[in-house]
């Protein structure tokens, strides 16, 4: 089991544990460095630190998952060692969760025309006090029934290009890496080939300061994982990895610290965290 796992959602957006219940898990299995890295939201950071200081041998990275979308696919950008008290960075995304809101309540109503009946209110009490997103439509859909896993959702009608789709108020992916650069973070392309062409996307953001690309990643082959690993290299790129973990369907997730992830990648993002003065502003020097 790696060591290393720099993609973990919690109940601040669309996962299942709380930043304490998660950090303690991944204490548990052993992890040395994890990023929370909820969507479009910080919220989960300070409370994941605070329980962190239990365990000294797990370093805690403070993140976000930023979503954008491109005309074929998606394309999601992790920020590691934001600033999570930055305000203007706070109002940015509490913008964006109001517009996942609202997405969400039209993708309900386009299920109702296809015969699914998801009540909005059960959705709103999966999502509670997180961030809104697609698998709370998803884990309302599999209580009613309409489908046997989370990922036939995402597969079959909410996913990009699917029947239920709706897309987001438009964040551009150079829009994204700025927003994390302009919060004192370091921007990860996350899982590249949803978008469409990675090394297109991958060269139009390292010109606009992007840092790494999320390699090892829960399910990438073997070969994918290679490819990507040579296009980071390619493009003086950290390969940094995780398993995008949300912990609401253990019959097709991969667990906490289940992705071979170099512990070099943490020492890399962390050096340069060091030389922008990142890492020692948040005491969480490795």
């Amino acid at each position: 089991m790696s060591k290393v796992d720099l993609h973990l959602h919690t109940t601040a957006s669309d996962g299942k544990h709380t930043p304490a219940e998660l950090v303690r898990l991944a204490a548990s299995r052993g992890l040395e460095f994890i990023a929370i890295t909820d969507h479009d939201t910080i919220d989960g950071v300070a409370p994941a630190l605070s329980e962190a200081r239990k365990f000294p041998g797990l370093h805690v990275v403070p993140g976000v998952e930023l979503s954008t979308d491109v005309p074929k696919g998606e394309v999601h950008l992790l920020g590691y060692f934001i600033d999570f008290e930055d305000e203007q960075f706070r109002a940015k995304l509490a913008e964006m969760r109001n517009s996942r809101v609202n997405r969400a309540r039209k993708m309900v109503e386009k299920l109702g025309t296809m015969g699914m009946h998801v009540d909005w209110k059960r959705v709103q009490e999966i999502a509670g006090a997180g961030a809104m997103g697609r698998p709370h439509i998803a884990q309302a859909m599999l209580e009613k029934g309409y489908i046997r896993t989370t990922q036939d959702a995402f597969r079959n009608y909410i996913g990009h290009g699917g029947p239920a789709y709706v897309e987001r108020d438009k964040l551009t992916p150079v829009e994204a890496v700025g927003l994390v650069l302009a919060a004192g973070g370091l921007p990860v392309l996350a899982h590249p080939f949803t978008s469409g062409d990675a090394e297109e996307t991958i060269k139009e953001l390292k010109t606009a300061g992007l840092v790494g690309v999320e390699a090892h990643y829960a399910s990438y082959s073997i070969e994918q994982v290679n490819m990507l690993v040579g296009m980071a290299a390619k493009y003086s790129l950290i390969a940094t990895g995780g398993t995008d973990y949300h912990g609401i369907d253990l019959t097709t997730e991969t667990m906490v610290g289940g992705v071979d992830v170099p512990v070099q990648a943490v020492e890399e993002l962390n050096n340069i965290a060091i030389s922008r003065g990142l890492a020692k502003a948040f005491g969480r020097g490795f």
